[in-house]
C-alpha cells in the first residue's frame, strides 16, 4: 500500500475503535460511513455523506449516519463546522485553520502556520487546559464575490 492507502486504513481503523467504544457495533453501514468520511475531500455534511453512502449499502439509515458523527465529533476525531445551511464535519484534525464563505457555504482549510497562534488570553486562566485552538475566518470567497460584482455591474 502507498501511504496515502495506509494513512486512510490508520484512520479507519482508529474510527471503528473510537466506536465500539462507545458501544456501538461495527455494522457494513457504519463502516461505509467511515470510509466516505476519511475519503472525503471538502467537508461533508450529515446529509451528504448520507446520499453518498446510500448509493452503496440501500439500506443504511439517517439515523446510523448522525449517531456515527456524533460519537466521532464527542471523542474529538471530527469537527462539526457551523456554515450558513447544515453543518458540515471535518475528518482533519491536524493543526489547520478554515475559511467559510458566509454566501455559498464554501470551506476552505488554511495551513496553522499561516496565522501565527496567539498567546491563551488571561481572562481563561484557571477556567481549565486549553488542547488547542483554531480560527474559522469567516468571509465572501472569490466566486461569490465575482458573481455579486457581475450582478452589480449588470443592473446598470
Amino acid at each position: 500500500m502507498n501511504g496515502i492507502t495506509d494513512s486512510r486504513h490508520e484512520r479507519e481503523q482508529a474510527f471503528a475503535e473510537a466506536l465500539r467504544a462507545d458501544g456501538l457495533r461495527m455494522t457494513h453501514q457504519r463502516l461505509e460511513v467511515i470510509r466516505e468520511l476519511v475519503s472525503a475531500k471538502q467537508h461533508p455534511g450529515a446529509d451528504e455523506l448520507f446520499r453518498a453512502v446510500r448509493e452503496r449499502v440501500p439500506m443504511i439509515s439517517r439515523d446510523t449516519v448522525y449517531r456515527t458523527l456524533s460519537t466521532l465529533e464527542s471523542r474529538g476525531m471530527i469537527e462539526r463546522i457551523m456554515t450558513p445551511g447544515p453543518a458540515r464535519f471535518d475528518p482533519d484534525t491536524s493543526a489547520h485553520h478554515h475559511f467559510v464563505c458566509v454566501r455559498c457555504g464554501r470551506i476552505l482549510d488554511l495551513d496553522a502556520g499561516e496565522l501565527s497562534c496567539p498567546e491563551v488570553p488571561a481572562s481563561l486562566s484557571g477556567v481549565g487546559e486549553v488542547i488547542s485552538m483554531r480560527f474559522e475566518i469567516r468571509g465572501v470567497c472569490a466566486e461569490c464575490a465575482a458573481t455579486r460584482s457581475d450582478v452589480k455591474s449588470m443592473a446598470r
